[in-house]
């Protein structure tokens, strides 16, 4: 659904013709450890020391000698001043200080370091900066140089480009190194940083230095960990969508919204590289893969890094305050489990009959750029979802887990193919594969076609909605499909089918696919973004609502002869936008919202949580409903886990994926129990 926005952009800042464009390794290299671990250390007489800080090691007879740092030095506080912008931007400077963050090397490195001076005093200025050091690789973590370069903004970060750098000697250990402007390894101290902030300033006057938030963290976005290598922290668990909790027009919205933005930062693994192998920031500080995920809501303590405001390497990772741990002096960002997977089955109280509605993220067996068709004999459009058949089958294989593990009886599922119902369809291949997975005749469909004597009676979009059922459970009342086709609002029309239960209860249920927010209007349009948190396409869901709510008023329950009816779909809208409000005025009940709360969430977006997939209970249904609850397989899981093998090598195609239930879409299902009375 889109690129989520960076957090704390702030003003974009002119780009000077120096800087780094390139990506770093993230990682410390041995001989840089060696090196730090030696800064932070009294030498003993007569052991030699390696590299540079040589020069400053404390060996006894060793003739005193001018420090090769000593020329007047500029605060590192005054180059980067109280603002966004240095007020030294053009002008030469000499800068000293402590190695708090080591990324040199020529690309894929970030060509530089961090660098921190002594403090000034000044609490409105860094006394960090990045220093542009082109492919050269002569630095460590923890010793003392001077470098005089020029000052310039680069993606937003103030930095010196290297004309001249030195080593500098080591101070005794414990001293502060006030001849050099710079604090000894073994002084300085990740300086403490919480979250919230209360302004992007809270973060800007610690751009370059090195931090610590001590606090307890959680992961509120993962959408770029694969391809960026970035995670998304908050504090106090993750990030509410604004308009899940709150109506748009209420100010309470807007001041979530506000309060979000202050309360996020990222966590990066000190690269720019593009899909990273491996991708470092997985759980208990291992990589990421099938088995050891990293999920929304999970924690992290005490990390220590370099707060940098730079892009990601790529416009889809745009400038953002992030903390780099990696390549950072004690840098650490080690993430714990802080919600597990579920296991089992979900509980929904003591159901004769489970329904679950699951959004199947285009399940399409038919592929290729011009492969498909909008409905059956409709026109050509490109295929969605899987590549080939090899991606199809890895697909596969996690949506029949996702649904085999709902123990439903009836199955609403959005976004399959529409090109039919028979041998051949993709609704076909998913009741096979459910079938050879559970037991011959375990399932079948409901085809909408036959059933109405229309064909493409569910539309000529290229995804439908569609219904699954266990003939054992539940049987399909004659002459009770319907879909709605006068309208003319719904790209997707709803499906209607009534079951008769074993015990004699007939309950109507409804597949419904609302407008998505995405792919904006023209300017001027009364479906334009009108920035109440509703996004685009509003005002055509509020239409989609109202003939929902007239499709089952007029035309399902008289044809049901039964008021007992459950809505279920991706509705596109929050719990607290129009159209839910919509059908909640008209008599439905939101089953989410009174199960579990503002806090329900079965998508994320822009690192904000919140449910799209909606289950709504009928007045007559409502007090036969036993629970009802969100099943947390794929919002909460990492993209890098889905089935797709593009952007990944050989070796993370075999690692990121397993043939499970977790992340076979990017909606999570829910499931509603019920306890039917026979109205008859």
């Amino acid at each position: 659904m889109g690129l989520f926005p960076s957090p704390f952009p702030g003003p974009r800042r002119a780009r000077p013709p120096v800087g780094s464009s390139a990506v770093p390794s993230g990682r410390i290299r041995p001989a840089a450890l060696a090196l730090a671990a030696t800064a932070l250390a009294v030498v003993p007489l007569g052991v030699a020391v390696p590299g540079a800080l040589a020069q400053g090691a404390l060996a006894q007879g060793t003739p005193a000698q001018e420090s090769p740092c000593s020329a007047v030095a500029t605060p590192v506080g005054a180059v980067q001043g109280s603002g966004d912008l240095s007020a030294m931007v053009g002008r030469t400077v000499t800068v000293r200080g402590t190695v708090v963050g080591d990324h040199e090397g020529p690309s894929p490195a970030l060509r530089g370091f961090s660098l921190q001076g002594e403090p000034d005093g000044d609490t409105s200025t860094s006394d960090g900066l990045f220093v542009f050091h082109g492919n050269a690789d002569t630095v460590a973590l923890g010793e003392t140089v001077q470098v005089t370069g020029v000052v310039s903004e680069y993606h937003g970060q103030t930095q010196v480009s290297v004309d001249d750098l030195r080593h500098c000697p080591t101070d005794p250990v414990g001293s502060a190194n006030r001849r050099s402007g710079a604090l000894s390894a073994s002084v300085l101290r990740p300086t403490s940083l919480r979250l919230p902030v209360t302004s992007a300033q809270d973060l800007e006057r610690l751009e370059g230095m090195l931090v610590r938030l001590p606090q307890r963290l959680y992961v509120t976005e993962h959408y770029q960990l694969a391809r960026f290598g970035q995670v998304v922290v908050t504090s106090g668990d993750r990030l509410s969508q604004p308009t899940s909790v709150y109506r748009p027009d209420d100010p309470r919205r807007a001041a979530l919204q506000r309060a979000n933005d202050l309360d996020r930062l990222i966590v990066d693994d000190g690269t720019n590289v593009q899909n990273p192998d491996p991708i470092v920031l997985g759980r208990a500080g291992r990589p990421l893969s099938a088995d050891n995920t990293l999920r929304g809501g999970d924690v992290l303590r005490g990390a220590v890094g370099v707060l940098t405001y730079t892009w990601g390497g790529n416009s889809a990772s745009p400038d953002a305050f992030r903390l780099r741990a990696e390549g950072a002096l004690g840098g650490r960002a080690v993430f714990a489990a802080g919600n597990p997977r579920p296991a089992g089955p979900v509980r929904v109280g003591p159901a004769d009959v489970r329904v679950a509605s699951a959004n199947v993220l285009n399940y399409f067996d038919s592929f290729g750029a011009k492969g498909c068709r909008a409905g059956v004999d409709g026109e050509v459009v490109e295929c969605r979802g899987a590549r080939n058949a090899q991606e199809f089958a890895r697909q596969a294989a996690k949506t029949v887990a996702e649904l085999a593990s709902l123990d439903a009886d009836v199955v609403a599922v959005l976004e399959m193919e529409n090109d039919g119902y028979g041998p051949g369809s993709a609704l076909q291949d998913l009741v096979d594969r459910l079938n050879a997975a559970q037991g011959a005749g375990t399932w079948d469909s409901i085809d909408v076609d036959t059933a109405t004597g229309v064909a493409n009676a569910a539309g000529t979009d290229a995804i439908k909605n569609a219904i699954l059922y266990r003939p054992g459970k539940v049987a399909p009342v004659p002459q009770g499909t319907w879909t709605e086709r006068t309208s003319g609002v719904f790209q997707r029309p709803p499906v209607a089918q009534s079951f008769r239960t074993r015990r004699g209860a007939v309950l109507t249920v409804v597949a419904n696919h609302f407008k998505s927010k995405g792919s904006c209007p023209a300017a001027g349009d009364t479906d334009g973004d009108t920035q109440d948190g509703q996004g685009c396409w509003n005002a055509t869901r509020v239409e989609q609502a109202h003939a929902l709510e007239g499709f089952v008023r007029d035309t399902v329950v008289p044809g049901a002869q039964d008021p007992d009816v459950l809505i279920l779909g991706d509705l596109n809208s929050y719990a607290q936008e129009d159209p839910v409000v919509a059908l909640r005025e008209a008599g439905y009940t939101d089953l989410v919202r009174a199960s579990a709360g503002s806090r329900a969430y079965s998508y994320v977006f822009d690192g904000q949580w919140g449910y799209l997939d909606h289950a709504l209970a009928s007045r007559a249904l409502r007090g036969q409903v036993t629970g009802a609850a969100e099943v947390h397989l794929n919002a909460d899981e990492p993209s890098a886990l889905d089935y797709t093998t593009s952007y990944r090598t050989a070796e993370q195609q075999l690692s990121l994926y397993a043939p499970d239930r977790f992340r076979s879409s990017d909606h999570d299902p829910l499931v509603i129990g019920l306890r039917l009375r026979h109205q008859g």
